[in-house]
C-alpha cells in the first residue's frame, strides 16, 4: 500500500518536472516564426531598429567590464558613473543658459547702441 503511494508521487513528480517544461518549448513559438507573424510595417520598424538595440547592448556589455574592473560592487560603481553624468549634464546645460544670457545681452547692447 505504501509503495503505491510513492510509486504515485514519483509519476506526478515526473510528469511536473519534466511535462511542464516540454509544455513551454512545444507552446512557445520560433522567435523568427513569431517575426514572420509580424505585419509589414512592423516588420520593417523591428529591423531598423534591430542594429541600434545591438549597439546600446555593445555599450551596455561595455560599461558592465568596465565596472567590473573596479574592486566595488558594480551598481555602486554604476549609481557613481550615473551621478557624474548628471554633474556633467547640469554643467553642459548651464554653460547653455549662460551663453544664451550672454547673446541676448550682445544682442540688446547692440539695439540700444544702435539707436
Amino acid at each position: 500500500m505504501r509503495t503505491a503511494a510513492y510509486v504515485k508521487m514519483f509519476v506526478a513528480c515526473t510528469v511536473c518536472c519534466i511535462g511542464g517544461p516540454a509544455l513551454v518549448r512545444y507552446v512557445t513559438p520560433d522567435p523568427d516564426e513569431l517575426f514572420k507573424r509580424y505585419n509589414p510595417e512592423l516588420q520593417k520598424k523591428t529591423l531598423e531598429m534591430r542594429e541600434e538595440r545591438g549597439k546600446r547592448h555593445t555599450e551596455f556589455m561595455e560599461k558592465l567590464r568596465e565596472y567590473s574592473k573596479s574592486d566595488k560592487p558594480i551598481w555602486v560603481v554604476a549609481a557613481e558613473e550615473e551621478k557624474k553624468q548628471r554633474i556633467a549634464e547640469r554643467a553642459e546645460r548651464k554653460r547653455i543658459r549662460d551663453e544664451l544670457e550672454r547673446q541676448k545681452q550682445e544682442i540688446l547692447e547692440e539695439q540700444l547702441s544702435g539707436k
